[in-house]
């Protein structure tokens, strides 16, 4: 049995794997080091998500069965002049927010994400403001004070 070649530096030729055609077994182009990708997809729910977290700890009574939902479109468009950005089912304490509509309606700029971020944060707000009747600056009013 013949020692392993160290002929190359990955890990692989060190120790010796090699493929049908004698030469190291190649790593991953991009390699362990790169972060994994987020789609836009991820970005929406996780703004969703720390909203709606946010909200919860200055609400804890008021939301803490409220349920948070995501869909890509409301299940009817409309009459063509609007389509509902989220909607509001107060008696199941439901709120679900369509990803479709706010992001490309919203008229933002599709390289911003921090405008992106607060449209979806203001979309959150409206909704919970929806729920419990009041109005979405009442919701965090310390929150805008140090700005």
């Amino acid at each position: 049995m013949s020692k392993p070649s160290r002929r190359g530096s990955s890990r692989s030729a060190r120790l010796g794997w090699r493929d049908r055609h004698g030469r190291g077994i190649r790593a991953s182009v991009t390699g362990p080091h790169l972060p994994p990708l987020r789609t836009r997809i991820d970005e929406f729910d996780s703004t969703v998500a720390s909203t709606a977290e946010y909200l919860r700890d200055i609400w804890p009574s008021e939301l803490a069965d409220v349920s948070f939902e995501v869909a890509g479109l409301p299940p009817q468009l409309g009459d063509g002049r609007s389509v509902d950005r989220w909607r509001v089912i107060v008696a199941e304490r439901r709120v679900i927010l369509y990803r479709l509509p706010i992001e490309r309606m919203s008229q933002l700029n599709s390289n911003d994400e921090l405008h992106k971020r607060m449209m979806v944060e203001s979309c959150v707000f409206r909704a919970v403001a929806e729920l419990l009747g009041k109005d979405p600056w009442d919701l965090a009013p310390e929150r805008f004070r140090h700005l």
